[in-house]
């Protein structure tokens, strides 16, 4: 392969059950020739701050260059990833299968997953936030409570969380709700249109996490804009993807939600049922990083085949057998920012795709990283440079000018919003970020 190759990049199996994925010596050797390389090249600097801080190391150390770079602080790199992929996917010239060999995502997950091996465990305030199973399901008890505690506007618990927990006081927090997406859906299902062109097609919902305790708005449009397409669905969720756990380098829980779910999801397979997601990031842990952790699993890599990002399975649909009829223009367009997980996928830009299948419907793409990076822009001395990454993009959502703005990633699209709030040096009102699903559903007036 030569750069600049159109080839598609490979990624390799995470070694993650071998020794030496853990020994220090390797790893830091590893680190230094990719960092090499990546000095060489920079063509990073833009994306995330974990370049910027590895060229100003580089840079400081002179002519030593990388080696000059002290052991303690190879972590700085680590810390400022946010798994996103972008230098992966869309930047690096030298990804597999060039000769380089570079994985700067994967490398940072390595060292994560070291670092914590050494240390004994997840720091154990960094866990609990990680755990958004059993935070979800404590929250939907007492929604109320919840939601004051965690109000951004809360004089008296933000500060405090802020200081045990270590999230930043300033960030809008994801609400919960008292009745569950899944609960939601067994009380209330859709009546399926069967004079829908796609009619026959059945289909799993993985709720996720999100859309399960935090907005399970998301899940009630796809359910009513699938059975308007005459898809019969069925709401699963055996429990999270694991993504908060893969943030922290906990490959090996990881890889028992892996099991776990795809067991779970195992029967609707056999039965030739498709599988949707409802985040991007919980589609591209099940589409593509699960294959890699656990390679030798059948059910997994069934799933993994089987598996649509939501705005995936309704273009299909439209593709394939055409889309249901019903739909008005959504006036004043939509600006809608296409999350990293999403594109990650190498799928194309669904969402934007789905969106256009409106009638007379402006849409603007925005192209650019919200910064945000799931639990790494919650906290305290991340969410500052968080919100740096998201200015360009934010800035270029209110140039558009549209009447919504959207994203598949609830989290980014929160995080968009917030930045409207100091747009231009001036007092805002942060817009509602709407996730593309709930835009059909509105065009269906669902």
């Amino acid at each position: 392969m030569r750069e600049g190759s159109l080839e598609a990049p490979t990624r390799h199996i995470i070694d993650w059950q071998n020794p030496d994925y853990f020994d220090a010596d390797k790893l830091e050797a590893e680190m230094r020739r990719q960092f090499d390389i990546c000095h060489g090249c920079r063509r990073c600097f833009n994306l995330c701050d974990s370049f910027p801080r590895l060229f100003d190391m580089v840079d400081e150390a002179g002519d030593a260059e990388v080696h000059g770079i002290k052991t303690a602080d190879l972590g700085k790199v680590v810390d400022a990833c946010t798994l996103c992929d972008m230098c992966f996917l869309t930047k690096c010239p030298y990804v597999p299968p060039h000769e380089f060999n570079i994985d700067f995502p994967h490398l940072m997950l390595r060292y994560r997953a070291a670092e914590r091996k050494k240390h004994g465990g997840t720091p154990f305030y960094e866990k609990q936030l990680t755990e958004t199973d059993r935070n979800g399901k404590l929250a939907s008890f007492t929604p109320a409570v919840a939601n004051w505690a965690s109000d951004r506007d809360n004089g008296l618990t933000r500060p405090l969380l802020e200081k045990v927990a270590g999230v930043a006081r300033d960030v809008e927090l994801p609400k919960f709700h008292g009745k569950t997406f899944t609960t939601r859906a067994k009380e209330s299902p859709p009546v399926v249109n069967t004079e829908a062109p796609a009619f026959g097609r059945k289909a799993a919902i993985f709720a996720t996490c999100f859309a399960n305790y935090n907005n399970p708005h998301i899940g009630e449009s796809a359910l009513k804009v699938l059975a308007k397409n005459g898809v019969e669905t069925e709401v699963v969720y055996p429990g999270c993807c694991g993504m908060p756990q893969l943030e922290q380098g906990d490959i090996a829980r990881v890889a028992e939600k892996a099991k776990a779910i795809a067991l779970a999801f195992k029967p609707y397979i056999d039965a030739g049922t498709d599988i949707i997601a409802l985040v991007p990031s919980c589609a591209l842990m099940m589409k593509f990083e699960w294959p890699l952790i656990l390679p030798n699993d059948p059910d997994v890599k069934a799933l993994s085949q089987a598996t649509y990002d939501i705005s995936e399975y309704i273009v299909d649909i439209a593709d394939k057998e055409g889309i249901a009829p019903g739909m008005i223009p959504i006036a004043g367009g939509v600006a809608l920012h296409l999350a990293c997980h999403a594109r990650a996928q190498n799928m194309g830009a669904m969402g934007a795709e789905m969106l256009r299948i409106i009638p007379e419907t402006d849409v603007s793409v925005i192209e650019r990283c919200s910064g945000h990076g799931g639990s790494w822009g919650i906290k305290k001395g991340n969410f500052e440079i968080a919100t740096k990454f998201a200015r360009q993009t934010v800035k270029r959502t209110a140039d558009a000018g549209k009447a919504f703005i959207a994203s598949e990633c609830p989290l980014a699209g929160k995080h968009i919003a917030q930045g409207f709030e100091k747009l231009d040096g001036a007092s805002h009102e942060a817009p509602r970020a709407f996730h593309p699903i709930e835009l059909l559903a509105q065009a269906y007036g669902l």
